[in-house]
């Protein structure tokens, strides 16, 4: 009963520009999520915030597992609240007549596949707030291939810490088991710090923190990443053969000369 259904998860990303998993999110394709790898984070938010108006999908402060890998991947949404029993009683009863077993945290990780990234609000606590621990983070590794963002804690530190292709932004760690919290959604709109994420949207993790793209922008922040990267060659290039000075290269908006330079060496290299 806590999962949202595909029809909802639809009509809250109506302008998903790509096809939808069969739990109704949005589902950009693995290639972009690939080149999503090489984007900057300053890169993203330049076109979220300066572009399109997006002032609230960053999120810094994390202690990250692995600052050297990037994470990608696809939002799967869940929150969690301080336990009440009678809600408690309540979802634990559909968790049931729905056929799931084991702790409601696993409930989610047993609907994940290729490419999805668990983000889950576990409102800061770390403290009984530890979503996963090695064996669950085993699970989420085997499923999807990329990681897990949490506004909540982790356990087993050590040995998560050894899964490779795998990386963590939480808010901390401690030896406790997860309790007294109670599963109230699954892929519905949730609040990570300061961002708002919705079902579907592309997680992009990096040293400086994590951005939540909406699918429809995807694709521009990509191609813009691209051609920041190419023309950066080509100046670079320029610079070391000596045919412009830095004051000439290293401006917003090259004059037409230039412009047009580089766009008959992108025609020779392609």
């Amino acid at each position: 009963m806590v999962f949202n259904s595909p029809e909802n998860i639809a009509a809250l990303t109506p302008q998903n520009p790509f096809g939808r998993s069969s739990d109704g999110r949005p589902q950009v394709p693995d290639d972009l999520l690939e080149r999503m790898k090489l984007v900057t984070t300053e890169e993203a938010w330049s076109v979220l915030e300066r572009r399109h108006g997006y002032f609230f999908q960053f999120e810094g402060n994390w202690l990250n597992l692995h600052p050297d890998r990037v994470l990608v991947g696809r939002a799967v949404t869940a929150q969690f609240v301080p336990m009440r029993p009678d809600l408690h009683a309540v979802v634990e009863g559909g968790g049931k007549a729905e056929g799931r077993s084991g702790g409601q945290n696993t409930w989610i990780i047993d609907t994940l596949g290729p490419n999805d990234l668990l983000v889950v609000d576990l409102f800061g606590k770390v403290k009984e707030g530890t979503m996963v621990g090695d064996n669950l983070s085993t699970a989420i590794r085997s499923r999807t291939g990329t990681g897990l963002v949490v506004d909540g804690g982790i356990r087993d530190y050590q040995r998560i810490e050894q899964l490779d292709d795998f990386n963590i932004f939480t808010r901390g760690t401690d030896p406790t088991p997860i309790m007294n919290v109670t599963l109230v959604g699954v892929n519905i709109p949730i609040r990570i710090g300061n961002a708002t994420v919705l079902p579907g949207d592309i997680v992009l993790g990096t040293r400086t923190g994590v951005i939540f793209i909406p699918p429809q922008l995807a694709q521009e922040i990509v191609e813009g990443s691209e051609n920041t990267r190419e023309r950066d060659v080509f100046g670079q290039l320029r610079l070391q053969e000596g045919r412009y000075t830095s004051g000439e290269i290293d401006v917003p908006t090259w004059h037409e000369a230039i412009e047009a330079d580089y766009l008959e060496w992108v025609k020779t290299r392609r």
